[in-house]
């Protein structure tokens, strides 16, 4: 009994032993780490930053934080509105830059927070001249900068007034790039206060020749290029790309950028130049924008040859190898950002975009600008030129030329109007639609030999192989271009219409204006100022007897950067019909009294802000009404809800 007790008496002594010797080395770690510490901040304040890098980085609980917030992103699944946001952006932003109002002071996060060079080294937070004294001090500026404090304002008139002294259109856009690459903040402020002077600079026409001389103005690398190396690894490749909240992806491969035909890699400027309007027309912040293009190889010869060219020297991939790497691509998207992202295909070849949104449109939330984004911009064009011509949409008769994804895509959504409007089956509607493609006018007689999505084009009537012929037997009283093909509409084509319309409807939408099928000026001087004109690309407004014409410009704009927003504050996970329907009324809706005494069928670009988020609103509200929104409850006010949502270019201030 006794050496029993010993035994447990020495046991417990062993345990408390081992206990104090624990809770002493514990002490000595802490100490020692406090000391280390504490030496680390004495060392970087005797010797600066040069040594150390960016500070402070991020350790302990800091990094715990922000890994957690990354993770509860993940977990959402995708849904990255942030409903709390006074200026949000439409995505939850993990470090807190909007959370708050505009003048409240945010911290520059990159992996630390940023301070010194590596500062001014990020576009993101970059503010140039416009640091202030304060900001200097606490990011280790000081000596980094001149002196002198600018205003955002006074750096926007100083670089406006740089680009103007531009003759070459190709070097404004690079100077805006190059902006970009190092101010984004201060680029989309350009963008956004000069939308109209702009516009053409970083989208058509300018962005076609930029796509053609890519790769010899390359720099740097905007984006993701997933190729045919990548087949099996575009999982890994999407998680290349730094940013994890992606809202909306714009992907092209390249096969037919605007008119212009395959330039293979170098349409990587399409989606570039479309996700800046969706920052600078829609609101969505540039962090949760994607471009992205799939290189299968080019087919252009001069690309294949040219010594700068940055893609595959191959043959462009078909059949089953590009089927495969694009469902490869759409599987991995899908895993990678979730049920809700944006994901718009563009300048597809006509047998590949029809083909991609039959096949995705039940299972993605995915949009053809081409298609769709086309359709939707002509048909509020149509809708609001009806106080101009009378009439309903019924009542008119409308000839193409051109019937590939744009012309048969507007035709469609002319039809689903019209069966809105009228009640009646929409295969009625479509007889009222003519469409004229390389072969003549689309008839019963050639439905064997017809692309399938031509055939519901093709009605009863005699063949007509030339445009003017067909506009005479036809009869039109909107003709509509969309051929990719210049000069198209000829002064007896004009002439012809204006024999059989007092106001002949005449929309020459062919990008770039190379492409055109006629200028702004013929329709006018050859319709004797009669004519109601609208183009894909911006003509300068015209003088016809005294009057001045201002042509308006059907430019997919209108809709693309406001129908995204839309999506996005809904938490849409497909896109219907009824909401490209929706965003077209919408558009209509906008144009004023004021706007049609010069001719105008569209608003002003310089209100884009103001129409986006009134297109968002009618998108949002008709995805809540089909029960296709994810956001719940549904705002009150959806027009206020979509502008508090939008991205601001302003600087920000810096804790």
């Amino acid at each position: 009994m006794v050496a029993e007790d010993l035994y447990s008496f020495l046991q417990n002594i062993a345990t408390w032993v081992v206990a104090a010797v624990c809770f002493l080395m514990l002490l000595i770690s802490l100490i020692i780490a406090k000391r280390g510490l504490h030496r680390f901040s004495s060392i970087e304040k005797k010797w600066g930053r040069r040594h150390f890098g960016k500070r402070p980085v991020l350790v302990g609980e800091e990094r715990k934080s922000l890994r957690l917030l990354s993770q509860i992103t993940k977990m959402k699944g995708g849904d990255l509105v942030n409903n709390k946001s006074a200026v949000a952006g439409g995505v939850e932003d993990v470090y807190g830059e909007d959370s708050a109002t505009l003048d409240h002071p945010v911290t520059p996060w990159t992996v630390s927070v940023a301070s010194g060079y590596s500062l001014m080294r990020d576009p993101r937070h970059n503010k140039g001249l416009a640091f202030t004294e304060k900001e200097r001090d606490a990011h280790y500026l000081r000596g980094l900068l001149p002196p002198v404090v600018l205003t955002q304002e006074l750096q926007e008139k100083k670089l406006m007034h740089s680009l103007r002294k531009y003759k070459v259109p190709l070097q404004r856009y690079m100077a805006m790039m190059d902006l970009q690459e190092r101010n984004e903040r201060l680029f989309y402020k350009l963008l956004v206060d000069n939308v109209e002077e702009l516009l053409p600079v970083v989208y058509t026409p300018t962005v076609g020749e930029a796509c053609q001389k890519y790769g010899s103005i390359f720099r740097r690398p905007q984006g993701l290029y997933i190729s045919l190396k990548e087949k099996g690894k575009i999982l890994e490749v999407l998680k290349n790309w730094p940013e994890r909240s992606i809202q909306v992806i714009v992907v092209t491969d390249g096969e037919r950028i605007l008119g212009l035909g395959d330039l293979g890699c170098q349409g990587m400027g399409i989606p570039v130049g479309k996700l800046s309007l969706y920052t600078a027309l829609g609101g969505i912040r540039p962090s949760a924008c994607l471009p992205i293009t799939i290189d299968v190889g080019t087919n252009n010869e001069n690309l294949l040859n040219d010594e700068f060219y940055i893609g595959l020297r191959q043959r462009r991939a078909t059949g089953q190898e590009y089927a495969e790497l694009l469902h490869e691509f759409m599987t991995a998207v899908k895993q990678n950002y979730g049920e809700k992202v944006l994901i718009q295909f563009e300048d597809f070849a006509n047998h590949n975009a029809f083909e991609l949104l039959a096949r995705y449109s039940s299972t993605h939330l995915v949009f053809n600008d081409d298609i769709q984004g086309t359709a939707s911009v002509v048909l509020a064009g149509l809708l609001a030129a009806l106080r101009l011509v009378g009439g309903t949409l019924a009542d008119h008769r409308f000839l193409f030329l051109g019937a590939g994804e744009a012309g048969t895509g507007i035709a469609e959504l002319i039809a689903l109007e019209m069966s809105k409007q009228n009640g009646n089956p929409i295969e009625e509607n479509r007889k009222k639609i003519w469409l004229v493609d390389s072969r003549g006018l689309i008839v019963e007689s050639r439905k064997e030999s017809l692309q399938h999505f031509k055939k519901p084009w093709a009605h009863e009537h005699e063949p007509v192989k030339e445009l003017v012929g067909a506009v005479k037997a036809i009869k039109p009283t909107v003709l509509i271009g969309t051929s990719g093909v210049g000069k198209q509409f000829t002064k007896e084509v004009v002439e012809a219409m204006a024999s059989l319309n007092e106001k002949p409807l005449i929309m020459a939408l062919s990008n770039p204006t190379s492409q055109a099928e006629c200028t702004a000026e013929e329709a006018y001087t050859w319709s004797e100022g009669r004519a109601i004109f609208a183009s894909g690309s911006p003509f300068d407004p015209f003088e016809y007897e005294g009057k001045v014409f201002v042509p308006g410009q059907a430019n997919n704009a209108y809709i693309f950067p406001g129908f995204g927003l839309g999506v996005i504050i809904s938490g849409a996970i497909r896109v219907h019909d009824d909401m490209l329907l929706a965003a077209s009324e919408a558009l209509a809706s906008q144009v004023t009294d004021e706007h049609y005494e010069k001719g105008l069928i569209y608003p002003p670009f310089s209100d884009i802000r103001k129409i986006s988020a009134n297109i968002a609103a009618k998108v949002a509200a008709k995805a809540y009404e089909l029960g296709l929104a994810s956001h719940l409850p549904q705002p009150e006010n959806l027009v206020k809800y979509a502008e508090s949502c939008m991205y601001s270019p302003a600087y920000r201030t810096y804790r």
